[in-house]
Parts: C-alpha cells; structure tokens; sequence
C-alpha cells in the first residue's frame, strides 16, 4: 500500500513540475513580448501606438501608464516570488485591454489580450502561495 501512495506522489510532484516549467515558458515568452513588443513602442512613442491612443481619445499620457503597467507587469513575470501578483495585475489589464478593442478599436483583437489573460490566470493561480506568502510579509512589515 506504501508503494502505490509513494508512485501516487511522485506522479502528482511530476506532474505539477511539468506544469510549472511550461509555465515558467510561457511567462519569459509572454513577458519578453510585452516588454519588448508592447511597452517599448510606447516609451518610444511608435507611430502605431500614438496614433491608437489617438484612437482612444484619453491622450497620450495614457500610452505612458499603460506601457509602465506592462513593463512592470513583464519584469514581475520573472522573478518568482511576485510572478502571481505581477499575473494578478496583468489580468485586469488585459480585461481592459479588451474591453477597449471592443469600444475604441477592432472588436476582433479582443480575442488576444483575453487569450494572454488567461495565461496570466494559470500563472496567477499556480502562483498563488507565492502571492499568499508575499502579501503576509507585506501586512507584517507595516506592524
């Protein structure tokens, strides 16, 4: 009975391993696209990106936060101990990110900030001890 429990374990432990790095995949893929491909141009004030935030009618200043929002959101994906709450932040960009293809722009580009925003889902609830561990330190620090 041992052993079955024992091979048990190690197959849930393998399993949740495997996970774990094709998450870790995903997340250096995922962030090195929005560091690179989606919050640079904004920095650099890309023509493309000037002119959606034109688009959107709530001014330039707004391509500045929303590019910040994605580069920490990147650099977070990649360090351990805040890919959860980085995954966590992401999510609610990404809704908003739709939400905004949906009203301002082309309805059909919604399907791939959600598409990231579940990513960030997987990423946000494999993470979550992390994200648990992180808050407590938080709340003990203010004490």
């Amino acid at each position: 009975m041992a052993t079955a429990t024992t091979a048990v374990q190690t197959s849930v432990t393998t399993t949740r391993s495997r996970r774990r790095s094709v998450l870790w995949v995903l997340q250096i893929l995922v962030g090195a696209f929005l560091l690179v491909g989606s919050a640079m141009p904004k920095f650099a004030g890309q023509k493309d990106a000037v002119e959606t935030f034109a688009e959107i009618g709530i001014g330039q200043w707004f391509r500045y936060v929303v590019g910040a929002l994605e580069a920490a959101g990147a650099i977070g994906l990649m360090v351990p101990r805040l890919a959860g709450l980085a995954a966590t932040g992401l999510i609610g960009l990404m809704v908003g990110a739709a939400i905004t293809q949906v009203v301002w722009l082309v309805p059909a580009w919604a399907a791939f900030p959600l598409a990231l925003g579940v990513v960030f889902a997987l990423v946000a609830r494999d993470r979550r001890a992390e994200t648990r561990a992180l808050l407590t330190a938080l709340r003990g620090s203010r004490k």
